[in-house]
Order: structure tokens, then sequence, then C-alpha cells
């Protein structure tokens, strides 16, 4: 039998899966939990002892050091515990739009806030105001008007339907599973097949297919273990069903892997970059890197060559050869570089070990790590015993054997007694 890659339509259609299926948002250090003394958005989080809260850029404090822990603000609005399993949502201002008292809540969708009390669902509006009371054993945010929602109908049934901003049931629970819509479509599941249904309840693609993937730029893929199709919304298919499996789509092409190889289709389905590379990469600024016998280089999305596939990819950084900020990572004979998007290497291949380019800095070691920036001069000289790629305008740097923060003018930002104000 084939084996399939988990292809990433779903994620790019559904990015809010089920409540009750997402891991839970317990964190125990300020890496994970967004706890970073930065500023995101002109809002900085600040830290007293084991207690996290905010503060503007102008040094107002929103919020005390109240919260055990603290996400990331996303947008208008930050997730904020009061403790494992409490947890609740803050906006700009610091008002606490949701209580930190609930299991679980998300983020806004469509100017709802899903919210779980006690392993029942319901929903509150950005005021905090509840407008669909705890009812359901599991529900999904809300997309394009409705949100999936699971009915219990006896003991041992469950079947999911969709409900309206109101709360009202639109589409009746008659789904052994369902997905968001996305595209004026959802992928739903009946005896253990996938189809799609429109925003009436419609049947559009009888659940007849064993791998289904939801809409995305007016396309789907469908078909089975023996085989994939790309298919556009009037149904029709654009492709053989000859695929092994469906990666994701990206720059107008879409990877995709035939007979072992993997090649590019354009989004009419034609095999616009031939499936003859044993491995590549999604397209990112108009490039992509591939793989022929253990050797990488890169495409443009005309399949013409960029970079010569003759470079290493150690395995080390593979996940990293792709372009950040006009410049990817590219290694040889065990050593490290960087190309522009033309192919050209900009900064010489002569570094033991190195990262991707962010802040328009890029960690790089010979000897030491330090940092260049995009034209390869240095930034700051190598000192550090290890250096990571910045983040929201912070990197962690180990230095005589402690663990600092640095900013990117150099400068230490946090554990700071036995480190210099700054290292440039």
């Amino acid at each position: 039998m084939k084996k399939f890659l988990v292809f990433s339509f779903y994620l790019l259609v559904f990015p809010c899966a089920f409540a009750q299926q997402e891991e839970d948002v317990v964190v125990v250090d300020d890496e994970e939990c967004g706890c970073e003394l930065v500023f995101i958005d002109g809002i900085q989080t600040t830290q007293d002892g084991d207690y996290f809260g905010f503060k503007r850029a102008d040094g107002t404090v929103i919020v005390d050091n109240i919260y055990k822990f603290v996400d990331k603000f996303h947008g208008n609005y930050c997730k904020v515990f009061a403790d494992y399993g409490r947890c609740g949502l803050i906006n700009r201002e610091g008002r606490e739009v949701i209580p930190p008292v609930y299991e679980d809540v998300s983020y806004p969708a469509e100017g709802l806030i899903m919210v779980n009390d006690s392993g029942l669902y319901g929903f509150f509006d950005t005021l905090g105001r509840q407008r669909i009371p705890f009812t359901w054993r599991a529900a999904s945010t809300f997309s394009q008007g409705l949100a999936v929602v699971a009915v219990d109908l006896d003991s041992e049934t469950v079947l999911y339907g969709y409900v309206d901003t109101l709360g009202r049931m639109a589409i009746p629970p008659k789904f052994q599973y369902a997905y968001p819509f996305s595209e004026g479509f959802a992928v739903v599941k009946d005896y253990e097949r996938y189809g799609l249904i429109d925003l009436k309840g419609r049947e559009v693609v009888s659940t007849k297919y064993e791998i289904l993937s939801g809409v995305f730029q007016g396309l789907f893929f469908a078909g089975s273990q023996d085989g994939l199709a790309l298919f556009d919304t009037r149904l029709k298919p654009l492709t053989p069903f000859v695929y092994e499996s469906i990666v994701d789509i990206s720059d107008n092409r879409i990877l995709v892997e035939r007979g072992g190889k993997y090649g590019y289709l354009d989004l009419r389905g034609r095999e616009v970059i031939p499936c003859i590379y044993n491995n590549a990469y999604l397209f990112q600024d108009g490039r992509a890197a591939v793989n022929i016998d253990k050797r990488w280089g890169i495409l443009d999305t005309l399949g013409r060559t960029v970079l010569p596939i003759e470079y290493d990819n150690s395995g080390i950084r593979s996940e990293l050869y792709i372009f950040h900020e006009g410049r990817a990572l590219v290694e040889k004979d065990g050593l490290y570089g960087f190309c522009d998007l033309s192919g050209d290497i900009v900064i010489p291949i002569q570094y033991l070990d190195a990262y991707q380019f962010h802040d328009g800095l890029a960690p790089v070691k010979s000897g030491y790590w330090g940092y260049v920036d995009t034209t390869g001069m240095p930034y700051i000289i190598p000192v550090f015993d290890y250096a990571s790629p910045f983040e929201y305008g912070r990197a962690e740097v180990i230095y005589n054997g402690e663990i600092h923060k640095m900013d990117t003018k150099g400068r230490c930002v946090k554990n700071c007694k036995n480190a210099p104000k700054s290292w440039r």
C-alpha cells in the first residue's frame, strides 16, 4: 500500500481545530508562554517573580503582574491564565473581556469568542457578554457565519452540525464529523468517507472519498489511497487520480508527489515543474529548494534553476533552506553561507554553523557564534558559546556559560548581571 503524506490543505483552510482537540495551553516557562520581556505591537510583558503583566512602551502599566501565564498579544487580545486550566482573555486596555475562570477560550473570530466551561462550549462577544449558552460538548470558532458543534443525540451517539451567530441550528447535526467553512464549502464525514457541503447544508460532493481536503483558492483534492486528483469548485477534476500526496500550496504552486518524486502544479492542475525531485520544499518569495541524489538547489516558479543542484543538506538545518529576508542558507562540504534571490552567494560559505535571517541579522559560527547583517558584514563579533535567531527583536545567547537575552542593538536586556551592557 502506498504511503501518503498528511497534506496541509486542512491546515490552510481550517487553522482552528475543534477546541477539545487542541492541546491545553499549559506552560511552565517564559519562552513558551510568551512571557518574554519584549514589545509586541507596542505592549511589553512584565514580570514580578512567578507572575506576569503588561505595560505600554511609555511605561504605563496596563495590567499588574497578576497572571500565572500569559500568551503574546494577537492583535487586540491576549490569553491569560490565573492558574493551570483557568484562562481568560484581556484586551489592549487591560480589561478582562473574559475573566480567567474557564477551561479554555479562543481568540475572537467574526466577533465571537468560544469558551469552554466544565466541558461545555458557548460563545461570548468582544464586550464579554454571553451570546450563546454553554450547550455543546465540542465546537469550532466561527467561519463564514457558522460554527461546528457536536450534539449528543443520546448516550452513545454524537453528531455534528452548524449553528449561526445567534446560536440557532443552521445545518442540522447529521454528520459523523464536520469541519469549519472556507470559501463557501465545508468538509463533512459520514460512514468513514468525506464530502463537501455548501453554506445551506446541501451536499455538493457526496461523501464517497477516503481523502478530501478543504477548499483553498477555489481548489480541493480528493481521492483514495490509490491516488489523489485536483478539483475546482465547479467539481471538475483538473488532474487524473495519480498523486500520492498533496503537500501544500504557496506562490500559486502546489507541491505534489507522484511516483515517489516531487514536483509542482499550477492552479489549473498543470504539472509546470515535473515530478523528478527526491525532495522539495514549498515556494517562498518565488523560490523553492529541491533535491536530487542528496544534492540541493533552488528553483523559481517556472522551474528554472536559480541555485545549481550541487549543495549539501546535512539535515541539521534542512527546514531552514528557504528564504528569509532575501537570503537562503546554503551548505557545502560541511560549511554554511547564504545566497540571494538570484542564486548568487552573497555571504561566503565559510561558517561552521548558521541560522536564517530575522530582523536583518543571522547567527553564524566560526569558532564562537556571532551575527552578520544581510551583506555579510560582522554585526556582533563571535564571542558566544551559542546564539539563536532573533524573534520579536530578541535573541538568546550563551556567554561565559550563562544564558542572556540580547536586543538587535547588541545590548543585554535580560539576566545581565554578569554580562556587558553591549556586545557591539
